[in-house]
């Protein structure tokens, strides 16, 4: 080797140990945490731990720089899961026993919601008691399911079209039989409130037969023919961002491409990750639908 050589190669060894050249270090991880409610309901329905593990493996094996963490059997023993994430997910029961307004649960969700972290709910997870806490899910997740004003019967959603939206990305129209959750309460004039999810309930599910209580309710009735909002996104003022999803209760569904897609866009939305063009593009088969299904016998 000449004098030449030795000399580049001493040039290329600093210019590799150079910091203006150096590769940049990775980014840290965005942590997502995933809360599955307790076991409720038959099989097939109110799975939350396999929702949740099936959603969460979707995110870390299609959604580089994602790190989901996953919760089970409710609210966190130890809170200290929630330090560092960018987004918290609830898939769980809800109502007077929503696992949010237990204890001192709420002062804990708003050390995170003043902090501007993502809030998604979805299914029972969007229903609060009027009063404070629903005034409260008011200010953090736009809307909520309210007893006796809301109405949750089992009925085909026809999904035709979709707003601009980065929760839409790639997403195509779909029907699905579910307990589609309908007229909720939200924010004064929408505020902040963008529909992502709307469908037109039929005269049948809107006279509440499956519903719970059992309809029909004079409010619901009336508003025959119109359009009803079974998802939407939320802009907090502070910069944080919420989804509420009312689907959820057949665990089948989350095999459905388009319910899926919505619903990992709306993850990554919440926690402030860029949603591809396309959408989050994940396949689910047959035996990891059934994979981490609940005991709960026939």
């Amino acid at each position: 080797m000449n004098l030449f050589s030795i000399a580049g190669v001493a040039l290329f060894g600093l210019a590799a140990l150079s910091p203006s050249t150096a590769a940049p270090a990775p980014k840290k991880a965005v942590k997502i945490v995933m809360i599955a409610g307790r076991p409720s309901h038959g099989p097939g329905e109110h799975e939350f731990n396999a929702g949740i593990l099936l959603l969460a493996d979707c995110l870390k094996k299609n959604v580089p720089g994602v790190e989901p963490v996953v919760v089970k059997g409710g609210w966190p023993q130890d809170e200290s899961v929630f330090e560092g994430a960018s987004s918290i997910v609830f898939y769980m029961d809800g109502g007077e026993g929503h696992p949010m307004i237990q204890s001192n649960h709420l002062e804990t969700m708003k050390k995170y919601m003043d902090k501007g972290v993502g809030l998604v709910c979805m299914h029972y997870a969007v229903e609060f008691p009027k009063g404070q806490a629903g005034d409260q899910l008011l200010d953090w997740l736009g809307g909520y399911y309210e007893t006796a004003w809301s109405t949750n019967p089992h009925w085909v959603a026809d999904i035709k079209s979709y707003p601009k939206h980065p929760i839409t990305n790639g997403v195509k129209p779909f029907a699905v039989r579910d307990e589609w959750y309908f007229n909720m309460r939200f924010r004064p004039e929408m505020k902040g409130v963008t529909a992502i999810l709307v469908a037109k309930p039929d005269d049948e599910a809107r006279a509440g037969a499956t519903s719970s209580p059992r309809g029909p309710y004079k409010h619901i009735v009336d508003a025959s023919g119109r359009e009803e909002i079974l998802a939407w996104a939320t802009e907090r003022p502070n910069g944080g961002r919420s989804f509420g999803f009312t689907g959820g209760h057949f665990h089948k569904n989350w095999g459905n491409e388009e319910q899926r897609k919505v619903v990992l866009n709306a993850i990554l939305w919440s926690a402030h990750v860029p949603v591809p063009k396309n959408g989050v593009e994940s396949t689910v088969t047959a035996e990891q639908l059934d994979a981490n299904l609940d005991p709960k016998g026939r």
